[in-house]
């Protein structure tokens, strides 16, 4: 049975592309990508590292890893999209953990860190081929940018954004 999130024994990390904490999270990701969509998951790891280190790092990105008593579990990355916008990438969680409410944890580690960057818009996309993530970008308030009665192999690549709540003072709720 999946331990339920207790987000006393979770610790948020800010690390580098290329940080060993990284590494396993990338690689089941690797795995992943290549069962649902037919790459090696060695053209897929490649691919994953085709993204500029920089384009993950302050002060206009970064990418965070979620650790359970030292394990690394879930996590996800922004970068720039425009001036006003950032565009989650990554965002995942090791299949042994799943189904803990941890997307949705690191969805809102992202959110709270895009915004203290001063971004106002999040846009990110995910493949046809992964039903549980549009789920929980749909019941995390993010909107579709495409028509949902299309079926998802036509539509490619899932649009969603999400403008962020922003207070009097001007700094994102």
């Amino acid at each position: 049975m999946p331990q339920q999130l207790s987000a006393q024994h979770l610790r948020v990390h800010q690390v580098a592309q290329d940080d060993p904490l990284a590494a396993p999270l990338l690689a089941e990701l690797a795995v992943e990508y290549s069962s649902r969509y037919g790459r090696s998951a060695g053209e897929m790891h490649a691919t994953l590292r085709d993204y500029p280190a920089a384009e993950f790092a302050p002060p206009h990105g970064a990418l965070l890893v979620v650790t359970r008593d030292g394990e690394a579990v879930a996590g996800g990355a922004f970068q720039r999209y425009d001036a006003e916008t950032a565009e989650l990438k990554r965002i995942w969680t090791a299949r042994e953990h799943r189904r803990q409410g941890l997307g949705l944890f690191v969805l809102k580690q992202l959110e709270a860190e895009v915004g203290r960057r001063g971004y106002r818009r999040i846009y990110l996309t995910t493949g046809p081929r992964q039903p549980e993530a549009v789920g929980l970008y749909l019941a995390a308030g993010y909107t579709a940018l495409y028509d949902p009665a299309v079926p998802a192999e036509q539509i490619g690549p899932h649009p969603f954004e999400k403008y962020l709540p922003v207070d009097e003072l001007g700094a994102t709720a």
